[in-house]
């Protein structure tokens, strides 16, 4: 389950070159509605073909509607518009909070245990996004809406990770996924047209390059990545799945290297030094290992 997690960040963290691709010919929040859409009809399809797909029950819609306005309408949306406002360096600063603020609502809501590893665990895969993203861009620029906005999406994200431990719904969670994606769509989609953005633009996805750009964002790094993320928080627990978003900083970085043409300094390798660190130590890696020694010592 922590390989399918590192991967998803991997597919995340690539994510973000092609979303900046696509965002330079379409309207953010349009592009979000259409390709969040597609990601949920492909999620329930798969459930399909698995036999997996059922239509959800009264208490289950409500559910899958409650943690959808966190998980995908706020989480999207705001993440969208608040990046209109604010640098690459605040945002990628912001979005390494996630791990945090995870844990610190899983110690409140869920009454979960943090023992000495974890906590040192987020603070070092913070510490590695701090250095990651502000040691070779002159710091952050000033708090600004976009940087306000940015902030509620990712405690909105990590808001529905409690969520969906807490309520635990008796949907799959990859069934769960795809309606949340279906539904959280149709209300950005809503919300793009209330802020004047002309549909119309999707077209453009009809060119191949960005046609190819738009299916990968949307069938592999949202579809399947969603499908593998929510189904490892009812496996690990939200706060140690959570843990792993700290490796979205480094992929971006590795995507917009490979993707954009931009150059990775040293910086970035002791960023990584210091995510990797977090994830071993945070995820029990580390503490499991030092325990099965003293077992063997013993």
């Amino acid at each position: 389950m922590y390989i399918l997690l590192l991967f998803v960040m991997m597919l995340w963290g690539f994510n973000v070159s092609a979303i900046k691709v696509l965002v330079e010919n379409i309207d953010p929040i349009l592009l979000t509605s259409v390709r969040i859409f597609a990601a949920g009809l492909a999620v329930l399809i798969v459930m399909y073909v698995m036999k997996i797909l059922r239509w959800p029950t009264k208490k289950e819609s409500l559910i899958i509607f409650y943690i959808s306005i966190f998980n995908v309408i706020v989480h999207h949306a705001a993440m969208a518009v608040g990046l209109k406002y604010t640098s690459g360096v605040n945002t990628g600063l912001i979005v390494g909070l996630g791990p945090l603020l995870t844990m610190v609502l899983s110690t409140i809501l869920l009454s979960k245990h943090v023992t000495i590893f974890k906590s040192l665990g987020f603070l070092l895969g913070f510490a590695g996004v701090i250095v990651t993203t502000l040691v070779g861009s002159g710091g952050m620029t000033g708090m600004s809406i976009g940087d306000f906005l940015v902030f509620i999406s990712i405690a909105a994200q990590a808001f529905s990770f409690i969520l969906i431990s807490k309520l635990n719904p008796d949907l799959d969670p990859r069934l769960l996924t795809g309606y949340m994606m279906v539904i959280g769509s149709f209300f950005i989609f809503i919300l793009s047209l209330v802020l004047e953005s002309n549909p119309w633009q999707i077209v453009r996805l009809f060119d191949v390059e960005l046609g190819t750009v738009f299916l990968f964002s949307a069938l592999i790094c949202t579809a399947f990545g969603h499908m593998v993320y929510n189904f490892a928080i009812k496996q690990v627990g939200p706060a140690e799945a959570a843990i792993f978003i700290n490796f979205n900083t480094f992929f971006a970085l590795i995507g917009a290297s490979l993707f954009l043409g931009e150059s990775i300094k040293w910086y970035h390798l002791s960023g990584l030094v210091l995510i990797v660190a977090g994830v071993l130590i945070g995820t029990g890696a580390v503490e499991y290992l030092v325990q099965r020694r003293k077992r063997r010592t013993n």
